[in-house]
């Protein structure tokens, strides 16, 4: 809306606020807010803009997507006092979370082709009674001595919720059964990428939600869609924000 306005020409709340579907309440609050510039006032006290604040506002909208409402309210109100290094930085924030984000998504994935599948004892076959207790469940000692670490460790990564054995009714060990294993393996994974327990918990708690590693794959395309909608997002709202930049002038 308001293009190819004259610069100087005189607009009314409601002629921002039409051709975004917004109310004019929600202009004057931005307009409060610090999003657009400060307005004018004619000589009854109503509020006026110019195409300037018309280009403000397209460039609010356009960020909001790929920033979010509150990183474009600061992104905008960095521009309007005159800070654009301000604004630039926190656009660099923005971009470096997501670049994290793809990295965070890069190494699930490369955890995921890493493991291989567990399976339970085939039947006839009786495993050994130092390290199973019932099909499939595998005692700490054997499990930290498969993934290379010490039982501590598989404590630890317990306490911050990212494994969940059973304990033994019989003799009170923790016994770990089949999804435990897998968990524990993931968790393995990501941890020799550098990220933290408190990083690697939701991630887990994924993989349970989905019921599975295999459910997780579209659960996983799902969130690389949405990476890549945010990125595009933030191509269109540096290009409105070079556009209102360059009116500002």
């Amino acid at each position: 809306m308001g293009k190819n306005l004259q610069r100087g020409e005189r607009l009314r709340p409601i002629d921002l606020a039409r051709g975004h579907g917004l109310s004019t309440q929600a202009i004057r609050n931005y307009e409060e807010a610090g999003i657009l510039p400060a307005g004018g006032r004619t000589p009854h006290g109503y509020r006026t803009y110019t195409s300037l604040h018309a280009g403000a506002l397209r460039a609010f909208l356009a960020l909001v997507p790929g920033h979010g409402h509150q990183r474009a309210t600061s992104i905008m109100r960095a521009v309007n006092r005159g800070a654009a290094d301000g604004a630039f930085r926190l656009i660099d924030e923005s971009h470096a979370q997501l670049l994290d984000d793809r990295r965070t998504l890069q190494a699930v994935e490369s955890a995921l082709r890493d493991l291989e599948p567990t399976t339970a004892p085939e039947p006839g076959v009786e495993s050994e009674p130092a390290t199973v207790s019932g099909p499939g469940g595998t005692f700490i000692g054997p499990l930290a001595g498969k993934l290379g670490i010490r039982p501590a460790t598989l404590r630890k990564w317990e306490r911050a919720g990212l494994v969940r054995p059973r304990r033994d009714p019989r003799t009170g060990y923790r016994v770990y059964d089949e999804a435990d294993v897998r968990d524990a393996r993931l968790a393995h994974q990501l941890r020799r990428g550098g990220y933290l327990l408190e990083q690697i918990a939701p991630l887990i708690a994924q993989v349970r939600a989905a019921g599975g590693l295999e459910p997780l794959e579209a659960a996983l395309g799902d969130w690389r869609d949405r990476l890549s909608t945010r990125g595009r997002a933030m191509l269109t709202g540096a290009a409105e924000l070079e556009a209102y930049l360059r009116e500002r002038g």
